[in-house]
């Protein structure tokens, strides 16, 4: 059985694009897996059907060499999109292996360690305000009372946690704030101030208000401060309770600073790649809970970083705020890993967003319940997906 074939493929998801790799074997058998350049990753599908080529020929059973081969001919260009473009590849070559043995990916991870993974529902608003909400049939957020009412609705569904973003709360009503991202006003410097401050304990106040007292609340303050930034929310707010306050920053001594100012939990390294990146901030115990990409490091090297966590006696939760392909395929991770803290998901989406794949994630009690088919559990809905063709030029918001 030898690759013999690839293609990408494209599906408008309202606010970005879901992007596919299919590789396909000499034999018939077909593998998958999700990417997703919409955010800075622009002219990733270009750089994977380029490396794509390479595989031609190869054997995905023997994915460790085909990693190890797309890793020395990119040497000089480590991490960034070609980690992406490399992950794609590895991913979808583990659903071929998982198929061809007919067993599901975590079997080949070791089995499954668990049979059920914790949800919490990610960007809690976030998505009901701005132009992405006119994709959900669901009412935008105005107010704090808005924002009570969503509380209630993420504890009413089962689900035991939840993760927002930052949220102004003025007489303009509720407002994103992601300057980290050019999204607002207050890039590059990045400073917190008061305002900030204080609509953020508005918003949390809210939101535990209407979920009550057993659900977790996570903040996601991405990249938007510098670390005197981050030190100024998190002591602020360090009264709070919260699950864990999430923060996106390169230098590992500055996160382990903040890390030891507060009592609540940090979660952080979703932005980094491979095992050489993230080592680091284990060695300077930087944070709580470490979140891996699945999508962006592949999920055998995602095993590898979750097995160095595990070294330092630090739990890991995947980055999934993407499509059901990519829900499943960190789920396999999840449950293959001992040390499982929480998984993310996105509940706000498309319509079309289960049409897309041929099984959907199943969730009960705020649980997502492991596949048990051969692979990822799923395959992509090829009609579906060129069904809704994407708006954004190759994956770029045009």
């Amino acid at each position: 059985m030898k690759i013999s074939s690839y293609e990408t493929l494209h599906c408008d998801a309202g606010w970005r694009v879901f992007s596919f790799l299919k590789l396909v074997t000499d034999d018939g058998l077909i593998g998958w897996s999700e990417y997703n350049e919409s955010y800075g990753s622009g002219g990733l599908t270009g750089v994977i059907e380029r490396l794509a080529q390479r595989v031609i020929g190869h054997d995905p059973l023997a994915n460790e060499r085909t990693s190890q081969e797309l890793y020395a001919a990119t040497r000089q260009a480590p991490g960034g999109m070609t980690c992406q473009a490399i992950a794609a590849i590895e991913n979808a070559i583990l659903d071929l292996k998982g198929k061809a043995l007919d067993v599901p990916v975590y079997t080949l991870l070791g089995g499954p360690v668990r049979d059920r993974l914790e949800l919490y529902w990610s960007h809690c608003g976030t998505y009901r305000m701005g132009d992405a909400s006119q994709y959900l049939g669901k009412p935008p957020l105005r107010n704090l009372d808005d924002l009570v009412a969503l509380g209630r609705e993420v504890r009413d569904e089962g689900y035991h946690g939840l993760k927002t973003n930052i949220f102004l709360v003025d007489e303009q009503g509720l407002r994103l704030h992601m300057p980290g991202f050019t999204g607002t006003p207050g890039w590059p410097a990045l400073n917190a101030g008061k305002k900030v401050i204080n609509a953020l304990r508005t918003q949390l106040e809210a939101l535990r208000e209407g979920a009550g007292p057993d659900v977790g609340i996570h903040l996601d303050l991405n990249f938007n401060f510098k670390t005197e930034g981050y030190l100024q929310v998190t002591q602020a707010l360090d009264d709070l309770g919260l699950t864990w306050f999430e923060i996106d920053i390169y230098d590992p001594a500055s996160l382990r600073k903040i890390c030891d100012s507060v009592r609540t939990p940090i979660a952080s390294c979703e932005s980094l790649f491979g095992v050489r990146e993230f080592r680091p901030f284990f060695s300077h115990y930087a944070m709580d809970v470490a979140i891996i990409d699945v999508p962006w490091n592949g999920i055998w090297q995602s095993l590898k970083i979750a097995a160095m966590a595990e070294a330092h006696e630090v739990n890991v939760a995947p980055h999934n705020f993407y499509g059901h392909l990519s829900t499943m395929m960190s789920a396999h991770l999840c449950a293959a890993v001992p040390n499982f803290r929480v998984m993310e998901i996105d509940v706000d989406d498309v319509a079309w967003k289960d049409d897309i794949v041929t099984a959907v994630p199943k969730i009960e009690d705020g649980h997502l319940v492991i596949p048990d088919g051969p692979g990822w559990g799923t395959d992509v809905n090829e009609e579906a997906v060129r069904a809704h063709p994407p708006k954004w030029k190759d994956g770029l918001r045009p």
